[in-house]
């Protein structure tokens, strides 16, 4: 049986018999959290880990590169979150699935992730054969998601129905790279070193701060920290500045 060796992204390197195996990315901040998935899923026979992702950011990196079958994607995440991190990783790997895996399932986080292309949604507190079986569905392009977030969805849908289509207001939306901007000033990014993660010029990133502030209409740090904790894009770990 042939061998291929995959960067697991954070220095170590596996090798991993990937023949009729299900290639998975693993995106979650909590080293623990990481390990423990990782030990259940590759005591599945056809599933094989290829790489671990830390912040967002990295998560989109290693999709590219290892163009894995499934992503389990965290929703809060370093640099880039969850939510923008599904939307890059599926504009750029189009052939790969989301599947999200989180504490996190407020309706307003599962509605976007779903828009933005998701596969399926379980809690954390699922039970490991779940996360198995849902990790084969969405392998198979199956939407799949925890029981409290199926009965929500068709509560949702059965308003929907009730009351009839509702229109979404999308002018004031923001664009995935104030987006991006936008968690790395909730982290305490400066616009330098906003610029270095996202590969953009200082300029640059002053006119997609400036144009996040119109649209939120909001024009101090504090607050755009405060309205990123708000929406959960940040942990509520995050300092606010004085």
């Amino acid at each position: 049986m042939p061998h291929t060796f995959a960067d697991d992204g954070l220095g170590n390197r596996n090798q991993v018999f990937m023949m009729n195996k299900i290639k998975v990315l693993l995106a979650d901040d909590h080293t623990v959290v990481r390990e423990g998935l990782k030990a259940l899923l590759e005591a599945t026979p056809d599933i094989a880990v290829v790489g671990e992702a830390d912040t967002g950011r990295k998560a989109v990196q290693l999709a590219q590169s290892l163009q894995p079958d499934v992503v389990v994607m965290d929703v809060v995440m370093p640099q880039l979150n969850g939510v923008e991190a599904t939307r890059q990783i599926l504009r750029e790997s189009p052939e790969s699935k989301v599947l999200v895996l989180s504490s996190y399932s407020d309706d307003e986080k599962v509605a976007q992730l779903i828009e933005h292309g998701a596969t399926g949604f379980l809690v954390k507190q699922a039970a490991s054969n779940d996360l198995v079986k849902a990790i084969r569905e969405t392998k198979k392009g199956n939407a799949f998601f925890s029981p409290c977030i199926s009965r929500r969805l068709l509560e949702q849908c059965r308003d929907s129905f009730q009351r009839g289509k509702v229109v979404k207001k999308n002018g004031d939306r923001l664009t995935s790279r104030e987006t991006e901007v936008l968690q790395l000033i909730a982290e305490g990014y400066a616009n330098k070193q906003i610029a270095d993660v996202l590969g953009i010029s200082i300029k640059t990133v002053e006119k997609h701060r400036q144009q996040l502030m119109d649209k939120l209409n909001i024009h101090e740090v504090a607050g755009l920290t405060r309205h990123a904790i708000a929406i959960g894009m940040v942990e509520t770990t995050v300092p606010l500045p004085t």
